[in-house]
């Protein structure tokens, strides 16, 4: 049984809160887009949301999951997402015509991810235990990775100037 003190207690329940709106934030964000690519982006993401969410309860609960395993079961499908943004750039279909709309959502996600990122990044220098160090730091990783999918959408559809 792990042995967390009061302030890693929190900050793990604080990462549960981030966790859980940012499911329901892109569950959300997906039944509102029309543009299926987005819809597809948006689903995947928040499937990777509901790993971080279990895995911070798996740790709350008293367990270290093995990050090394959570890693190979999850990376096809963030693979698969960033080739379809990077076989897209590659054929020059940079869309300029956006819903404006979607931009306010992806422009939400982007900041989302941005400050979950960083709550991880505090709570990676609180925690006592190595192994819950890394699997945070995973997760921030994997937060980092988020951003740049939808910052990659985002620029492929014009979204940036």
């Amino acid at each position: 049984m792990l042995n967390l003190n009061t302030k890693e207690k929190s900050l793990l329940e604080d990462a549960k809160e981030h966790e859980t709106l940012c499911v329901a934030k892109y569950k959300d964000h997906a039944e509102k887009t029309n543009c299926q690519e987005l819809k597809n982006l948006f689903n995947s993401l928040a499937s990777k949301e509901q790993q971080h969410l279990d895995t911070i309860n798996q740790i709350l609960n008293g367990t270290v999951p093995n990050i090394n395993q959570n890693a190979s079961q999850g990376q096809g499908n963030e693979q698969n997402t960033q080739s379809e943004f990077n076989l897209g750039n590659l054929q020059g279909q940079m869309q300029m015509n956006y819903n404006e709309g979607d931009k306010l959502l992806c422009q939400d996600a982007l900041s989302t991810e941005k400050y979950v990122s960083s709550t991880y990044n505090t709570s990676i220098f609180e925690f006592r235990n190595t192994n819950i160090r890394q699997v945070l730091n995973h997760i921030q990783k994997e937060e980092q990775e988020h951003g740049e999918q939808i910052y990659n959408y985002m620029n492929k559809h014009g979204m940036y100037n």
